[in-house]
């Protein structure tokens, strides 16, 4: 596929305009948080906040019951970072994640990240199951297909791999795809996997740049 139509349709999923947008919950959000915060910038002259953005993702959360209803247990924690909790069900061979978008500037920046993971690799998708409130903190809550490591990854072989695909070694585990006006940060071994000789992306973060909406 080239790089112009791989373009066009990351522009129409983070702008709402694919054919399944009702269909697909993180692309309904998203849309709608862009629509919020289109208004909010145009109504006031204060700059508008992640919080008045929550406020409103709450009000959406409760008009479309999307409140993640099911218990999570702390024995089915396998591990925890600064922006996300993990939990693993081995009976249905998934993982659960409840991440708080703390990485990103807004919500939306959080949907719009998942939106390119799920279109750039759908072996690795996220399902959007909820939101859940843990001590006052809002938190996605997502499901991914459990992968199983066979032996480690080699970050050279990741940076082979991208490169390939358009993304250039900007620091460290930084990438920036310049075609698209993509960033992918902080893809360092705990976020991509080695099965079977295959890298699995489990964890990644992107960014828009301005250059994303370029033709």
């Amino acid at each position: 596929m080239g790089k112009n139509k791989i373009k066009y349709e990351l522009q129409d999923l983070i702008q709402g305009k694919s054919r399944d947008r009702e269909a697909n919950p993180i692309q309904n959000i998203a849309a709608y948080l862009g629509a919020g915060k289109a208004a909010s910038t145009k109504n006031e002259t204060k700059e508008y906040t992640k919080q008045q953005e929550e406020e409103g993702l709450i009000n959406f959360i409760n008009s479309n019951n999307l409140w993640y209803a099911q218990d999570i247990n702390e024995p089915d924690k396998i591990g925890e970072g600064a922006e996300q909790k993990v939990y693993y069900y081995p009976e249905k061979r998934v993982v659960i994640k409840l991440n708080d978008s703390i990485f990103f500037s807004y919500w939306i920046d959080y949907f719009h990240n998942l939106l390119i993971h799920n279109y750039l690799f759908p072996d690795t998708a996220y399902t959007l199951r909820g939101f859940k409130l843990v001590n006052s903190v809002l938190y996605a809550v997502v499901e991914q297909p459990h992968i199983v490591s066979t032996e480690d990854i080699d970050l050279d072989d990741v940076k082979e791999f991208l490169r390939q695909n358009g993304f250039e070694n900007t620091r460290r585990n930084d990438y920036y795809n310049d075609e698209l006006g993509i960033i992918l940060e902080d893809l360092h071994d705990e976020n991509v996997i080695s099965s079977n000789k295959v890298p699995f992306f489990v964890d990644t973060v992107f960014y828009i740049t301005s250059k994303f909406y370029e033709s």
